[in-house]
């Protein structure tokens, strides 16, 4: 038994060591001279707004969450696809509610402003 999962073992030990071990090289080989350039916060080069400590647009957070959301439930569009013609009229009306809740999502995220740039 154990040498069927022997092969899995020293991928595993490689897949943690091979990591560390590139860090490490990188750490003692990097030019260490840190400027005060280099050590400013840096995010797509738009100046803060507000008391802030660090440079972060919340649009870019607000067009990943409405993505994902879009992103995963999408997916689910696909396994119904497959099986649309197995699939009786109590699948078509679910997938028409499915599909109104994610225009109304959408709506919802436009109306908010979820969705300006500036």
């Amino acid at each position: 038994m154990l040498t069927k999962f022997g092969g899995l073992a020293v991928i595993l030990v490689w897949g943690i060591v091979f990591p560390w071990l590139l860090l490490a090289l990188s750490r003692l080989f990097h030019p260490k001279k840190p400027t005060p350039a280099k050590l400013l916060t840096y995010e797509c080069g738009l100046d803060t707004q507000g008391d802030t400590w660090i440079q972060f647009k919340i649009s870019y957070f607000m067009y990943a969450l409405v993505f994902l959301a879009f992103d995963v439930e999408t997916i689910f569009l696909y396994p119904w696809a497959v099986k649309f013609q197995s699939l009786g009229l109590f699948a078509m009306v679910e997938m028409f509610i499915f599909i109104a809740i994610l225009i109304i999502g959408f709506w919802y995220a436009w109306k908010e402003g979820a969705l300006e740039w500036m």
